[in-house]
């Protein structure tokens, strides 16, 4: 008998929605376990392993369990475990909105349509600019939205440029820029600073820049190392 297919899961928890346009709002949250990409200001490093692995069918029943209709796969890098992409499917046919945040390190062509995804390009701060994977902004839709953490002015330029060469204003949802976090965990170990939120926001302002500046919603709600939520 075929074994059934499976993902290594990290958490699934019910909390509110920190990031993306729909910062805010209930949203049921599916970290998946595994990324290719060490950032230097990740805040899951915890992701990178720890998990267990559960069957498609049971996870898919323990997510419609939940009285939500957002759902959002995240990481870790969600897109890694190719199992993910036909469970996504069936939650948008069982009509969930699904979200998926993920790196610029991997085919996003193989999502449902109905998939949004928020697509986080790696700027040079984060260390991991050489993963990016230029091909996906090929595959934007108009529901997609696009996401820059930004460490500093190098960061925040590169991402200017991004912006204008490719046209990801017109050709996405939202394009959001995050400041790096000032207890996101291990920044200090590995040299890579804060960024005042003030900062960013003056130079967004300077320039008349077209996009949404995001904080991470709930690190102020709960303690910014508090995991499940």
């Amino acid at each position: 008998m075929a074994r059934s297919p499976s993902i290594r899961i990290n958490e699934v928890f019910h909390s509110i929605q920190g990031e993306s346009t729909r910062a805010g709002a209930p949203c049921i949250f599916v970290r998946l376990t595994g990324c290719p990409l060490r950032c230097h200001y990740c805040d899951t490093e915890y992701a990178f392993k720890e998990g267990e692995r559960i069957e498609v069918e049971a996870l898919k029943e323990r997510i419609l369990a939940i009285n939500c209709t957002l759902v959002e796969f995240t990481g870790g890098e969600p897109l890694g475990q190719k199992a993910v992409f036909p469970l996504m499917s069936e939650l948008c046919d069982a009509g969930r909105t699904v979200l998926v945040e993920t790196s610029n390190a991997v085919d996003i062509s193989p999502c449902d349509p109905r998939i949004i995804r928020i697509l986080d390009l790696k700027t040079p701060g984060s260390g991991q600019e050489a993963r990016n994977r230029m091909e996906n902004l090929d595959d934007l839709r108009p529901e997609d939205e696009i996401k820059f953490v930004i460490v500093d002015r190098t960061d925040y330029e590169w991402a200017r440029e991004m912006i204008e060469t490719h046209d990801l204003i017109a050709r996405s949802a939202a394009v959001l820029m995050s400041p790096t976090f000032e207890q996101a965990q291990g920044l200090e170990i590995l040299g890579c600073k804060a960024l005042p939120p003030h900062q960013l926001a003056e130079w967004i302002l300077e320039d008349g820049l077209d996009v949404r500046m995001q904080l991470q919603m709930h690190k102020f709600i709960w303690h910014p190392q508090t995991r499940g939520v």
